[in-house]
């Protein structure tokens, strides 16, 4: 099943790479943190680590631990722009519930 990007949020991916000018990818993960008990985590990846998990869809590298694949597995990744807010959001199907401001949530 894996991870995919929208079309929008792999060209915003892409753009990003090359003003950047490296990187293999992105890192998609999650951590301890807000009141639903997990956030997720969104960063440029330089190299692989141990244990990491490669998906690549539309061009874009998506790396992810394997720790995180646990509550991350067929989440899809969509950039969106609303009003004059614009950012990442993510599909996941695994999620069970979230926290009113959307930061957390739990699986």
């Amino acid at each position: 099943m894996g991870i995919s990007l929208t079309p929008s949020a792999a060209e915003h991916v892409r753009k990003f790479l090359a003003n950047r000018g490296r990187g293999l990818g992105i890192r998609l993960g999650v951590r301890t943190s807000g009141c639903s008990g997990m956030a997720y985590v969104l960063e440029f990846a330089d190299q692989l680590d141990e244990g990491d998990q490669v998906f690549e869809d539309q061009g874009v590298k998506v790396i992810i631990d394997a720790k995180s694949l646990l509550y991350l597995e067929g989440t899809e990744l969509d950039y969106t722009r609303e009003g004059l807010n614009e950012g990442f959001r993510f599909n996941n199907p695994n999620v069970k519930a979230s926290c009113g401001c959307g930061e957390s949530f739990s699986v």
